[in-house]
Formats: C-alpha cells, structure tokens, sequence
C-alpha cells in the first residue's frame, strides 16, 4: 500500500546526512514523501529525489514557550493539509512538538530519540518540564526508537513510554559511503575531535588534554573540525591562541569531514552527555580510526576496549591518561585496534539495519 510519509526534522543537513538511505527507499517503494524542517542547501537535493518540502523553522536551542506553542499551531497546520498516513519525527522539539501535534490529529507517527539533550542533565525544574512534554509528545507514538539503553531506561522508568519501543543502532552508517583506509603513515600521532565548539561537546577538556600532552610527546598533533555556537564564542580567543602557538591546527566547519578523518589516527568526542549516538565515532570507526570518548551513553556503544578508550567525562587528566595509552601503543598495535574498530562497526552498526526496522515498523500500519 502506497502512503503519504512525512519527516519532521530540526536541520535538512542531518536528515540528509543520516535519513538519505531510508528517504531513497521509501521513494523507490512508490511512497510519496514530504520533508518539513528548516531550509538549507540539501533541501533543494532531496526535492531532486522527489520529496516534497515544506518549511519548518525550528530554533533548536531556544526555550521560548511563546515560539514553541507556535511550532505545534504550525505542524497542526501542515499536517491537517498533507494528511499524511505516517510522521517519522527525529530530534528534540519535532518529538515534542511533531507528536504532539500527530497526537491531537490522531495520525500515527513514529519517534526517533536521537538524544535526549543536555536539559536532561541539567536543574530539576527543567527537568521535570522536559519529562511533562516527553509525556504528552510521545504517549501515542506507535513506536520509539531509542539509540541507547540509558535513554530508554530513562524514559522508560517515568512511565513517559506507554506504547511500543524498540532500541537501534543509532542512526547507523554507510559503509560504502565511509570506507575503510589504513592508519596514516609516519612517526606524528594525529588526533581528531569534529563537532559543535560548545561546553557540552567537552572542547574544554580536548583542548587542556592537547596543551598537556604537547608538551610531553613532540610527535602529536591535535585538530578541530567544527564551528563555534554563537552562545559559546567566548572559546574562539581560546581556541586562535592555541592555534597560534601550534598546540592545535583548527580547521573550522568542513561540509566533508572525510579527508579530515582519513588523515587521523584516533577521533576523540569528549562529551558530557544528551547523545543519541555519536555518529562521528560511528563514521570514523568505520575508516578504521580509533575511537577514545567518554564513558558516557551514546559513545560506549561503539567501543569495545580493542578498538579504543572509554575516559571520565568531564576530566581532562582522564582523557590525558586515555590518550598516552594509545600513544605508547607500537604502530602494529595501533593497525590492529583500526581494524577492529571497522569491523564492530560493520557487524552492528550497519545503516540498513537501522532502515528495515523503519520499513518493518511503517508497514505495520497499513
């Protein structure tokens, strides 16, 4: 039976980057795909497949419930024109505020938890409003997919979850799309950290960790891929004087992280929680690179302690530690944690598991 499929989303580039494989399948399947989210430049490719968009601005970070109560006016909107068979929502406010929405029309949506945000960690007052609105934006989803056990646990144990839900790979990844390459050749250790410069994401930690192991070990470089969020900018005079004095090469945002990964030993992410699943050590475990991040739910998952380390969150001397082990590691060592490292990755985290548990799930509503 041929339906009208609609995603909710916060950023075309992220559903592009990690839904294109399920997106080009439901195409193919002759299902008529609409994609509402803020615009970007991969909307106008996602258009070229065949799906129809629609415009949703979504302010990701911002707490306003004047503007939030207007993004639940907007999908009830949309999706009284659509009448779409099936919304597919990922990421924070299109879960809240998508499903709800989906819940007031009684349209049957399915919801990704893609992390459940630094909220979550954060006061108790904030808390317990986010847990009221996972309340009212998830308890008639026909399923929940989580990306981690802790956050299905979380949810799961509020009572927040009423219906079907089911864990996965996270989003998965491409292993066509990111192949396997050796470990670069030479005597110099390059490490990686690609993501948001924001407190969260643990720069603070990455750049403490480089500035004391470069004075340590000479054979070591540190890079930074990723733009500094407008509400953490005071960490670019931070981040330009360690550039200036060669502690890191920082590289700013990239469109393809790929060369950047290629040209790495070992990626680090740092990060202090709110992870669905890391999908930057899923991409880099699968070129083969070793995976060093914090001990935390959407990072462990990807780390077998052969493949790389797990350290104390928040504790830069943790990550020091993590990061000599792997320095002091032979260079034969080193290949075989790379090789380990893509197969966990192909027998786990393959992106079309993570589609045949969505086709299973929308067909099941038929």
């Amino acid at each position: 039976m041929k339906k009208k499929i609609m995603l909710l989303g916060n950023h075309g580039f992220v559903i592009y980057n990690f839904r294109k494989e399920l997106i080009k399948k439901l195409l193919d399947d002759g299902h008529e795909v609409y994609v509402s989210l803020p615009y970007d430049e991969k909307v106008e490719i996602m258009k070229s497949w065949g799906c129809k968009f629609i415009e949703t601005n979504v302010d990701r970070r911002g707490t306003n419930p004047v503007t939030d109560s207007k993004l639940v006016k907007h999908y009830i909107e949309i999706l009284r024109s659509v009448k779409p068979d099936v919304v597919l929502t990922y990421t924070i406010k299109p879960n809240l505020y998508g499903g709800l929405a989906c819940r007031i029309l009684k349209i049957p949506y399915i919801s990704n938890i893609t992390g459940l945000g630094s909220g979550f960690n954060g006061n108790p007052i904030l808390r317990n409003v986010l847990t009221q609105l996972y309340k009212a934006g998830l308890k008639k989803a026909n399923c929940v997919f989580f990306q981690n056990t802790e956050d299905m646990k979380e949810l799961t144990s509020r009572g927040i979850i009423r219906g079907d839900y089911k864990l996965i790979p996270g989003s998965g990844v491409n292993l066509d799309e990111f192949k396997f390459h050796p470990l670069p050749e030479g005597d110099t250790v390059n490490f990686l950290f690609i993501g948001r410069i924001m407190k969260d994401k643990g720069i603070e930690e990455y750049l403490k960790a480089a500035e004391k192991i470069k004075k340590e070990h000479k054979n070591v470089k540190f890079n930074v891929v990723g733009f500094i969020e407008s509400t953490h900018s005071h960490y670019k005079e931070w981040i330009d004087d360690l550039n200036d004095r060669g502690v890191i090469t920082y590289h700013g945002y990239q469109k393809d992280v790929k060369p950047f990964i290629v040209d790495s030993h070992c990626l680090i992410q740092p990060s202090h929680g709110g992870e669905g699943l890391s999908n930057v050590l899923l991409e880099a475990g699968a070129m083969g690179r070793i995976l060093i991040a914090s001990d935390i739910a959407g990072c462990r998952e990807t780390i077998t302690g052969k493949n790389g380390y797990t350290f104390k969150k928040k504790s830069f001397e943790s990550l020091v530690k993590a990061l000599d082990k792997f320095i002091n590691k032979d260079n034969d060592e080193k290949i075989e944690m790379g090789l380990l490292s893509r197969q966990h990755i192909e027998l786990n985290f393959n992106r079309n598991i993570v589609v045949k548990k969505y086709l299973k799930e929308i067909n099941t509503n038929d």
